[in-house]
């Protein structure tokens, strides 16, 4: 058994998901000035037995410009962490982001009340 694969098996489902999306929490979207994980745009991460990490994510709007440049940051945020070898993401358009999908903290520091 090689040396990554100890590791992922060392941890846990949740354990996995939690350093993902902290790792995710230095992705910021420029125009905004958020973490992609505050803006409620992952809706969900799984790690393979091959440490890949597929995402299923979501934009603010179609046509994000922006949308290269996350997926490199994304990239990059994930490939540090020692148990992943490999991202996919799948962008999607169902459910519809809403400003409702922003944490607390996302809605306070855009000056955004309800």
């Amino acid at each position: 058994m090689d040396e990554e694969k100890k590791k992922q098996d060392n941890l846990d489902e949740e354990t996995i998901k939690s350093k993902v999306l902290n790792a995710l929490e230095s992705v910021i979207d420029p125009e905004l000035g958020i973490d992609i994980v505050n803006l409620g745009l992952i809706y969900g991460v799984d790690l393979d037995d091959n440490g890949s990490c597929h995402l299923k994510m979501t934009l603010t709007t179609m046509g994000c410009p922006l949308s290269s440049f996350l997926q490199d940051e994304i990239f990059s945020a994930l490939t540090k962490l020692d148990f992943v070898n490999d991202v996919d993401i799948q962008l999607v358009w169902n459910p519809v982001w809403t400003p409702d999908k922003m944490s607390r903290y996302a809605k306070i520091a855009l000056g955004i009340r309800g």
